[in-house]
């Protein structure tokens, strides 16, 4: 995997979460949703800087990666609780953006 087309998954994968965390403030019970809406917060601030630094070729980039895989797995085991759309299409994005990242990294090494 290049490193464009693991940019263009982070990419996927923040828009996914922000839309999640805003869909998740409109649920009737907000409350319930709290643990989806913060870890879909993280998961779309580490996606977004790990974006940014593989854009720039930075050496500090494999440590956001390894946080990124983490992060991303961790957000769509939380999404996946929830029948909701969103939440759904959520973890889809986190699981295709930690597989991309496994790649790009595997092929760095």
């Amino acid at each position: 995997m290049n490193h464009q087309d693991l940019i263009q998954k982070l990419a996927a994968c923040a828009a996914a979460c922000e839309h999640c965390m805003d869909s998740c403030l409109s649920e009737d019970n907000v409350q319930h949703m709290v643990t989806c809406i913060k870890t879909d917060r993280d998961c779309a601030k580490i996606c977004q800087v790990t974006a940014s630094f593989v854009a720039s070729g930075s050496r500090h980039a494999q440590h956001l990666i390894k946080e990124c895989i983490e992060i991303c797995n961790e957000c769509a085991s939380e999404c996946e609780k929830h029948d909701h759309d969103h939440c759904q299409q959520c973890a889809k994005a986190c699981r295709e953006c930690a597989e991309a990242c496994k790649s790009y990294q595997t092929a760095q090494v």
